[in-house]
């Protein structure tokens, strides 16, 4: 999930930002990323045993298999628990992802075999039996995790076509004995396996007092598999040749795409801005009334009304890109694998901490090049634009998860240090970029002058205005990575891992080009015109393949099982805090490639 970080900024520390941080400060920053990432990376000799060595087994949360995001602590329901509940060191990223790994009552050595042993005997009460049917009725699931690697089972299940002529209802039943499987390889854990055996099942249709013996087994077996592909396994459902056939049409139907694209911007480029180029060497006056985007090579580099704001977006929406590119990096390198607690989490806080400076570095460089003063603003505004909406958002959402008692609530000492590290790392970082951006100014190279008053713009039809370019420039992005995207949503909300990084990084790369490529061939329609308000536009049809996305959602969510307001609330707002920072990635994207098509075709051109 999205990480909580607090939106506030306060750039009256700026003066102090020329100075280089303090040692202390520094050891203290990646001393905490330290212990961040403790959880993260273990390596293959943390988990060596010898036979009857005794591995813990922590439980983690319970929770309905339709709402991934409705997670309640294991112990919110009577299991058998230990006199002493012992909750497991929780790093930053694990405490984001709701995880609350705790002791239990379970006896797992390492290769030892066990067939009924007895776990506790627990007389449940008449309110606790009720506990138990509401949690098999809503179909609950727990998790737990042995040497790292996770495992599920079911509590109970409901019979519907038990009826006679005395019961009109169906019977719940509560799972009393659960069957572990583990595989090994010399003196290591490979895998385990959870079955919740419906042999061994106890009625609790009524409200009324029972006595209930809670049992386990544990097998094991060898395995030929080595430890450092033991992960394999949670991505093999992205390996399934109905998935893979889907992801080479994806594949082909992106690659067709582009290819169209290309030749549609070749056709321009090669055909009509080659005549137009021609046309103005030779100084023909009667040609030249043919073309219109020279007339107002006065107008296209004026720079846009709401200058600090538009500096912000391209500061905000650089960064993200940049945590983005690093993101891809530690998934390529096995940092970021399926289940692995709260690394997520962790590295999302971790990278936009550390990608602050570019954010302030390139809202007050780009502001700079066209007004000395000023700038300050657009760093703080960069510095809120994405985290203000965020931190609302996960306010909202914290309320509702604190009224559940929800697992995704999060405690007063976790948000106390979210602030500590927004205040003293991320406001600094934040301000030190937009200082290094104002030391290394520089004035805006436009290859033609700017007029004191601005050309009338002409009538335009309805697809040559913002919102027809939006449109066009968001609906054919988005169909090129929507069988993708619904994979991604299914990883998301789900319990199986659709896709891949590799194959996601290979997705991203699409999205990129084709937003690029759509920007440049719009942007010359645009001039062609003689519209030369060219800089937001392209910020926002870029962006707006994100409106599509949220769109998707929409139908995701309406053809899911998910239900209740929780599960409502942190899908739909996780969504659009998702979506957003897609918007901001994708219209930077789109403005950066206009900008680089309209400086080149302006440098050709003999300006009068």
């Amino acid at each position: 999930m999205v990480a909580l970080t607090l939106a506030r900024s306060a750039l009256s520390l700026t003066p102090y930002m020329s100075k280089p941080p303090g040692m202390s400060v520094l050891l203290l920053f990646f001393t905490t990323l330290g212990f961040s990432f403790g959880f993260v990376t273990p390596l293959a000799q943390d988990h060596r045993y010898n036979v009857g060595d005794h591995v813990s087994l922590f439980v983690n949360k319970v929770g309905p298999l339709n709402n991934p995001s409705e997670t309640y602590h294991y112990y919110d329901l009577p299991f058998c628990r230990p006199d002493q509940v012992i909750r497991r060191k929780a790093s930053l990223g694990e405490v984001l992802n709701g995880d609350c790994l705790t002791n239990a009552l379970y006896e797992l050595k390492f290769r030892e075999n066990k067939i009924g042993e007895t776990l506790c005997q627990k007389k449940l009460k008449g309110d606790e039996v009720a506990k138990f049917r509401n949690a098999v009725s809503n179909d609950f699931y727990f998790q737990m995790y042995y040497d790292d690697l996770p495992l599920w089972g079911f509590i109970g299940k409901v019979e519907d076509e038990n009826w006679t002529v005395n019961e009109n209802g169906p019977k719940y039943y509560l799972f009393k004995h659960v069957q572990f499987d583990a595989l090994y390889n010399g003196n290591q854990i490979i895998e385990i396996r959870a079955f919740s055996d419906p042999n061994h099942v106890v009625d609790i249709t009524e409200d009324v007092d029972i006595s209930v013996k809670f049992t386990y087994s544990i097998l094991w077996k060898e395995t030929s598999t080595q430890f450092e592909n033991r992960m394999d396994k949670y991505s093999r459902a992205s390996l399934f040749p109905t998935h893979q056939q889907i992801r080479w049409f994806s594949f082909i139907n992106s690659f067709v795409i582009i290819v169209l694209l290309m030749g549609l911007l070749t056709m321009i480029f090669m055909r009509h801005l080659k005549n137009d180029l021609r046309k103005f060497s030779g100084g023909d006056e009667e040609e030249d009334k043919e073309v219109g985007w020279k007339y107002i090579h006065g107008d296209v580099f004026r720079y846009p009304p709401c200058m600090s704001l538009f500096c912000a977006v391209l500061g905000t929406g650089t960064q993200l890109l940049i945590q983005a590119a690093f993101l891809f990096v530690l998934a390529l390198l096995g940092v970021l694998y399926p289940y692995n607690r709260g690394a997520l989490c962790t590295s999302l806080v971790v990278t936009y901490t550390l990608t602050s400076v570019v954010a302030g570095y390139t809202a007050s460089s780009f502001y700079n090049q066209f007004v000395e003063t000023g700038w300050k603003r657009s760093v703080l505004l960069s510095g809120t634009l994405y985290l203000g909406p965020l931190f609302v958002m996960v306010s909202i959402l914290n309320a509702v998860a604190v009224s559940y008692g929800a697992t995704a609530a999060l405690p007063f000492g976790t948000i106390v240090v979210i602030l500590l590290i927004y205040t003293f790392f991320t406001i600094p970082l934040l301000g030190l970029g937009g200082v290094i951006g104002y030391r290394l100014r520089s004035e805006f190279q436009a290859p033609c002058a700017t007029k004191r008053c601005p050309r009338e713009i002409p009538p335009l039809a309805w697809y040559r205005k913002t919102p027809g370019q939006m449109i066009l420039g968001g609906l054919l992005p988005f169909s090129a990575i929507i069988l993708e995207l619904h994979h991604l949503y299914a990883s998301l909300w789900g319990y199986k891992i659709w896709t891949l990084p590799g194959i996601l990084f290979i997705m991203f790369i699409i999205l990129v080009l084709l937003t690029a490529m759509l920007s440049i061939g719009l942007t010359y329609v645009q001039l062609s015109v003689e519209d030369h308000e060219w800089w937001w536009r392209s910020l926002l049809r870029g962006g707006s393949t994100a409106i599509f996305m949220f769109g998707h959602c929409i139908y995701f969510y309406a053809r899911s099982r998910m239900s209740g307001f929780m599960q409502f609330s942190f899908y739909f707002g996780y969504n659009a805090c998702i979506c957003y920072a897609v918007f901001l990635m994708l219209g930077t994207i789109s403005f950066r490639a206009s900008l680089m098509f309209v400086r080149l075709i302006y440098h050709a051109i003999k300006s009068e």
